[in-house]
Parts: structure tokens; sequence; C-alpha cells
């Protein structure tokens, strides 16, 4: 018998090969291919398509002038957080994926958003791969979504979903899961490379020809191993991640791909036991409990997408047991991290070689913007010298590898932030107090982290 052929897909970029390779050639990522079965020519035809038709090409190249424009048309969910992050509502005809560790809330947003949009007489078909009718039916009372103008489908076949999209007509699928869709002409199993990319290209297709807005779901695994989002991310329209802890109630939606709006968007939501509920002040929320007089606690401000939101950076510093010491962080990057606790040592003679250090960002958020570092350096000094800095204090700028505070930017929104949430003291970049408007809080704007020792803050961090 004829060996069997198959290709080899890096799982990071998608982009396939013919025999496996260590590092891919695309991404550069290591340890990344996959193998799967070849597709056979009727399958690699449905994917690629025709572009003759009876000797004729059906596609020739326009002019932008003669290109005819067409206005977004939008629909708006009422779910505020996600028409934020859509860019205003959803946009007719395109594609989304909703990313996501399994069990974070994929499926409970979408049935949400779905009964919302029932109510706009829109036809809505669900398509679940993963439940069974009668456990969708029991999901939705609990959440109170059991809309009957909703259309539920449990199906896998992907044969099948297109027929019934075709058929009916929707104007808006969602499909949970797409790792459980599949392709009966391809022979790997449902969830493989293979049947990810050509079940994602074919609902493309069909949203597009159709006019039809098709969400799709994908799941993550911790190790990152699940052939699918990463790989989606270059088909779909937008993408959108889910993120939190699962141990916590805030999840926050962020996205990383808006061909129709805005990237970096964030809307945050509260998991309680009947479903999603906005956060409309996140800021808020996100130092709910906070301690207060507490050494290594420090307010920053950051800016995710348009909006600014006051996070608490907490920071523990204390003497190691092993010969080098720990360095772990939640919430900002750990190189980072170790960069900004070298310019501690060396500009402001502060020794820390010797300490364990632990840095958090609390309420679960992920920020990644270089405006945290002069509050990270404020909270490892004070975790480091057991002195409280000021509680109603907010601080934010960019550290340097030099020491110096660097500006950044929308900062007049960051001190309108601090100021509506009754905080009475701002340290920021001396470059950004320029652009301050009129306010009634404090601005103490430095240039070096040395400056922190001529402040009053400093007269609470200083060694005993």
């Amino acid at each position: 018998m004829a060996k069997e052929k198959s290709l080899f897909f890096c799982r990071e970029c998608g982009n396939e090969f013919p025999k496996w390779m260590g590092q891919c050639p695309v991404c550069k990522a290591w340890d990344s291919f996959e193998e799967a079965p070849a597709i056979s020519g009727p399958a690699r035809k449905a994917v690629s398509g025709s572009v003759k038709t009876s000797g004729m090409r059906t596609n020739v190249p326009v002019k932008l002038s003669a290109v005819k424009r067409e206005e977004n048309e939008r629909v708006k969910t009422d779910i505020g957080e996600f028409d934020r992050v859509l860019g205003g509502g959803i946009v007719k005809g395109s594609l989304v994926l909703v990313g996501g560790d399994p069990g974070i809330g994929k499926s409970t947003l979408l049935l949400e958003a779905c009964a919302k949009l029932a109510r706009k007489k829109l036809n809505l078909l669900y398509i679940s791969g993963e439940e069974s009718l009668g456990q969708i039916g029991m999901r939705a009372e609990r959440l109170g979504c059991a809309e009957d103008d909703v259309l539920f489908l449990s199906e896998t076949s992907l044969d099948v979903i297109e027929e019934t999209i075709t058929k009916d007509k929707p104007d808006i699928v969602v499909i949970d899961s797409i790792q459980t869709v599949y392709r009966e002409d391809i022979s790997s199993s449902p969830g493989s490379v293979s049947q990810v990319r050509e079940t994602t290209g074919s609902l493309m297709r069909l949203a597009k020809s159709l006019s039809v807005t098709i969400f799709i779901v994908g799941h993550v695994t911790k190790e990152g191993t699940v052939a699918g989002p990463r790989m989606l991310e270059h088909m779909v329209d937008t993408v959108l991640y889910f993120e939190g802890d699962t141990s916590s109630p805030y999840r926050i939606l962020r996205a990383v791909k808006n061909r129709f709006g805005s990237t970096n968007e964030v809307g945050v939501f509260e998991m309680q036991g009947d479903g999603l509920r906005e956060v409309t002040n996140p800021s808020e929320h996100m130092l709910e409990g906070r301690p207060v007089g507490e050494p290594g606690s420090v307010i920053s401000a950051s800016i995710e997408g348009t909006r600014p939101i006051l996070a608490e950076i907490q920071a523990l510093v204390s003497k190691t047991s092993f010969a080098l010491p720990r360095r772990t962080c939640l919430g900002i990057d750990v190189n980072r991290l170790n960069l900004l606790l070298a310019v501690i040592e060396k500009r402001m003679g502060v020794p820390l070689t010797s300490y364990d250090a632990y840095v958090n960002v609390a309420g679960g958020m992920r920020i990644n913007e270089p405006a945290l570092d002069l509050a990270v350096v404020v909270a490892l000094l004070s975790g480091a010298t057991d002195k409280a800095p000021g509680d109603k204090t907010v601080i934010f700028g960019e550290v340097g590898l030099t020491g110096e505070v660097r500006g950044v930017g929308r900062s007049g929104q960051r001190v309108m932030e601090a100021q509506n949430m009754g905080y009475d003291t701002v340290i920021m970049p001396q470059v950004n107090v320029k652009d301050i408007g009129e306010h009634t809080i404090k601005i103490i704007g430095v240039r070096h982290i040395r400056e922190l020792k001529q402040l009053p803050i400093w007269q609470k961090l200083k060694h005993d």
C-alpha cells in the first residue's frame, strides 16, 4: 500500500511545510510543528476555490477609485462593554474569534448577547458541538437567556452547518466551539490543525458570501498547544480574548485584532451566579478591598484602549534564603521587573541582589505598558524598607536604564481619573506636567528616580 502523505503545520503561524523542522522559518518558533494528513484533492479545491468558470475569469483587478465604498452597518448588542471592544457593535458579514481558557465565560457572554439581539427581532442561530440541546436549555434558563427567537442546533458536521446556514439565512451565527467542527473529506480528527484551518476557511467564505456575522469560539489550554486561536488570528476579521483567573470574579475581554475598529480595547465583566455583569467603573472594582497603610502597595494609572484604569501594584521584598534570589511577578513582564531592580540598585544605590522580589497587579489584570514602571519602583522600595507610601497618591511614568523618568501618553486622562476617584497627589514625569489642564489635584513632576529622595514620600521610604 502506498504510504499516506502528510504535511506539517506550525501551531503558531499556521504555515504548512512538507517536512518536520525544529524551528519554523516563518515565525521562528521552536518545536511548534504538528503533523497532519495531507488534504485530498476535492477538499483542497473546496478551500482554494476556482478562479475560472467555463474558461472565463470571474475575478478581475479593478482600480481603487472604482471600488464601491460601503459603510459598515453595526448592530449593538446592548452589552456596553462588549460593544466597546467590538468597536461600536457587530459588523454585518464579519467573522469574529472569541478565544480564552476553558470555563472562563466565552459561551456565557455569547449566549447573553444572543438573547439581547433576539429581542431586536434578529434571526439568531446558536450551534453547539459540546453540549446537547437539553444542556443548552438548562444553562440558558439559569442565565435568564431563554428566548424563543433564538434557534439552537447541536451539530459538529460542517456540511450540515453550512446547509443549515444557507437554508435559514440567520443574521448572526455562534459556533461553540471550532475545535469540535469537522469536515468529512478530511481524514484527521476534529480539533487538529487541518480541520480547524479548513473549517474556518469555509466559514469565512460563507460569512462573506451571505453577509452573515459568525462568532466562533476557540479554546486555549494552559500549555497553549491546541492548534486553533493562534493560527486563526490571521484568518478572521476580529480577535477577542477573554482573560482572567477562574478563582477571581473579574473577567477582561480584550481586542487584539479588529479590522473594523480600534485594537487593545478592553471590557471588564464580573462573573456572578446568574451570568456576567458589566463593570462600568473598573477602577473602583479593581481597588476594592485595597489594604490601607500597608508597605509595598502603590496605585498606578494605566490606559487600556480608550479608558484610564487605576490599578494596585503590590510588591513584597524579603531576604533570600537561596543562592540566587527569586523574581516572580503576576500581571507584568518578569523581564521588566529584572530591569527595574537593576536600575534601582545602580542608580539609587539600594542593594537588592540578596532579596527576593515578588510583584503583583491586584485584580487579575495584565498590563504591558511601561507607564507602570515608576509605580513598580516605588512599590519595590516600599517593600524593601517596610514603609508605606501615601494612601492618596497615584504614581505613573516610564523608567529608562539611566534612571530617567520618561513621558507617557494620555497623562491628562490618568490625572483626571485619579482626581475622580478621590486621590489628592499624582507623581508623574516632569515632561508631562505641561500637558495637564485644569485640576484640583497636587502634581509632583520628576525627571529621575533619584528625585524621589527629595519628595515627601521618600521620607517614608528611606532606610532606618
